[in-house]
């Protein structure tokens, strides 16, 4: 099977990394000139995943029309560019791996529905979990949930992308997989708030359980299975990025937990935080839903300039109520 990848920023990188092991050519797609003359001419993605040394299987290019004979699209492209990368791309029936994770605004449509809606004749999968760039990309071991509808082609990915240290687990719910891991991308927003405000790990700990119930009440009202997010691509995801600075949405919530303008935070960034994009628009589709979701009410509210101290003080004193 011959894969080729959208998008050249560090995830993307890795994934080609993964899909190129054992020295199967991989085609990766990068917006960015200096990424492809990097990655052709060093072996080396210089601008998203420095000091990583890449495959020579790997072949980088900015022509889209190079991907036209692959057999299977990895898109990495940021979830709020899907639609556009998708429209552009010669794809046809291709099946299409979806590893971006978020909700596109305006239409509150998942990137699955994004992607069948721009390419309606592709079969679509989704690859979510517990996935740093930098450690996949040297081969250190993680576990990820491939989930498709179509049983034979998730089986048949699924054995082309495992690798010794990247242990993929099938499953059928696209859209549990897909919701996990959009949602945890602000709710490790919320984690690194509380991280930079110093709330202590108490907080933090209570915070991810509640995250995850919020998680899973969305996630089964939009038609996603309770087993799917308390898995890799559900509460996995969540713990990883919510515990640690390598992820860009826990490095955000920090710099709002320390009192900075998310306005500024966001300037000038490489790369994207998905949960400040995702945030508002989950709220919507919460709402639509009718959904309780406090812990992203308070994200957004931090986000648009509300006080820590009165968004915290309204979480804090909500009504009682069972746990669930």
């Amino acid at each position: 099977m011959r894969i080729g990848v959208l998008g050249g920023g560090a995830w993307g990188t890795a994934l080609a990394q993964v899909a190129a092991r054992g020295g199967r050519p991989v085609t990766l797609w990068a917006r960015e000139a200096a990424v492809v003359d990097s990655i052709n001419r060093d072996h080396e993605n210089a601008l998203f995943l420095p000091g990583v040394a890449l495959d020579p299987a790997i072949t980088a290019t900015g022509d889209l029309a190079e991907l036209g004979d692959r057999d299977a699209l990895l898109v990495v492209a940021p979830a709020q560019h899907i639609r556009a990368v998708l429209a552009a791309a010669p794809v046809g029936a291709t099946p299409l791996v979806l590893c971006a994770k978020g909700i596109e605004a305006g239409s509150r449509l998942l990137v699955g529905e994004v992607a069948h809606t721009v390419c309606p004749a592709a079969p679509i999968a989704v690859l979510s979990g517990p996935t740093f760039a930098h450690e996949v990309a040297r081969g250190q071991p993680t576990a990820v949930t491939l989930a498709c509808d179509d049983a034979d082609l998730r089986e048949r990915l699924a054995e082309r992308l495992a690798a010794p240290a990247f242990r993929t687990y099938a499953s059928a719910d696209v859209t549990g997989a897909e919701i996990g891991g959009a949602v945890k991308n602000v709710l490790a927003i919320a984690c690194g708030v509380v991280e930079g405000a110093g709330l202590g790990l108490n907080a933090r700990a209570a915070l991810i359980a509640r995250g995850f119930a919020e998680m899973t009440r969305f996630g089964v009202a939009r038609g996603g299975r309770a087993e799917t997010l308390a898995g890799l691509s559900g509460l996995g995801d969540l713990v990883l990025t919510c515990s640690s600075t390598n992820s860009r949405n826990f490095t955000l919530g920090v710099g709002l937990g320390q009192g900075r303008a998310a306005s500024d935070l966001l300037a000038d960034r490489r790369t994207v935080a998905e949960g400040a994009f995702t945030a508002p628009v989950l709220r919507e589709a919460a709402a639509e839903a009718g959904v309780d979701m406090p812990i992203c009410d308070a994200v957004c509210a931090l986000l648009d300039g509300a006080r820590l101290s009165d968004v915290v003080g309204e979480l804090l004193n909500r009504p009682l109520r069972d746990e669930g």
